[in-house]
């Protein structure tokens, strides 16, 4: 096993490129580096705006391997939250400066900025083809954006705006899952003008924790999973909003995230340990497995979305409870 010593303080989020070969990591010291999966050497370092080099060492060697590339000038508090874009060209960092950044990953330089939120982002991702990137912040917004110009195409707001941790596209990247601080994930219809919100989903606790959540599908029947602040993981029918699943105490304490991929369900949690399930076909089925999956992006196109002058603010207080155009064919 290998340490990658090289921030100057504690590692708040990370991130693997879509090949697996590079590993990301945002810190409180401000910094973003990239890391090369094989040699354990920083690709760059990108975003201290102190001019700091940490040092990088693979544990148990001695030799120095480097200290990665000036850093880049960027985000002025620590780093909250990364995403990879599928081609891995594109990296989105989330701060506690409340802003959006989008990094060239192989010029190793920042390609945009976003303004994105008056509070803290908790949370980012990108559609399947890279075209929109998704975020969230503890000011209950969220907001897609194009990748290519920075516009902000999108503005959703829920009635009183619970603060928002997480947020994540569907597979089809018409729908977003949005995780708030009042133990609800709502699932919204982007797409549609105006936007709505198509799905409740509640069984879990998430009150003052950035708890993750993610879409999985077996057959033609989706489902959402979520991690919980008591230790368990909630699986719902996406149509129905039934519980079809609670693995419970799968960790000691908080369960902060999971991530599913085909048949593997994997999950993180405050007891310092990372939990691998293979359900084997059948939701109501999950036994232990040793190893994960590695993520594989698709090539779906994901819907244009059209941008008025101005962002489209959608503000709902309610939930388009119908079934029958959910789909993420």
């Amino acid at each position: 096993m290998d340490t990658l010593v090289g921030h100057m303080a504690g590692v708040s989020c990370l991130a693997w490129s879509p090949d697996s070969k590079t590993l990301a990591t945002g810190s409180d010291d401000k910094a973003i580096r990239l890391w090369d999966r094989v040699t354990g050497s920083p690709a760059y370092a990108c975003g201290a705006d102190d001019g700091s080099r940490g040092r990088v060492r693979r544990a148990g060697t001695g030799p120095r391997l480097g200290g990665g590339r000036k850093p880049l000038l960027g985000h002025h508090n620590y780093v909250y939250c990364l995403a990879f874009s599928p081609k891995g060209n594109i990296l989105a960092s989330g701060s506690y400066d409340e802003a959006v950044f989008l990094w060239d990953v192989r010029a190793g330089r920042m390609m945009r900025t976003l303004p994105a939120h008056s509070d803290p982002v908790s949370g980012i991702d990108f559609c399947r083809d890279g075209s929109l990137v998704a975020s969230c912040s503890t000011d209950g917004l969220i907001r897609i954006w194009d990748t290519s110009t920075g516009q902000c195409l999108r503005t959703l707001v829920y009635e009183d705006s619970p603060a928002a941790a997480c947020v994540c596209f569907s597979p089809n990247g018409r729908y977003v899952l949005a995780s708030y601080l009042d133990s609800c994930l709502r699932m919204w219809d982007f797409i549609s003008m105006p936007s709505t919100v198509k799905k409740t989903y509640q069984g879990h606790t998430n009150k003052g924790f950035s708890i993750g959540g993610c879409f999985g599908q077996l057959g033609d029947r989706p489902f959402v999973a979520s991690a919980s602040e008591d230790g368990d993981v909630v699986l719902w029918d996406v149509r129905s909003k039934a519980i079809i699943q609670r693995i419970e105490r799968a960790h000691d304490g908080v369960c902060f995230g999971v991530h599913v991929h085909g048949e593997t369900l994997v999950t993180a949690g405050q007891d310092g340990k990372v939990v691998v399930f293979r359900h084997k076909g059948k939701i109501n089925e999950v036994n232990g497995h040793l190893s994960p999956s590695p993520s594989v992006d698709g090539e779906r196109r994901s819907p244009e979305v059209e941008a008025g002058p101005e962002p489209v603010v959608a503000a709902y207080n309610g939930e388009d409870d119908s079934d029958d155009e959910i789909s993420f064919v």
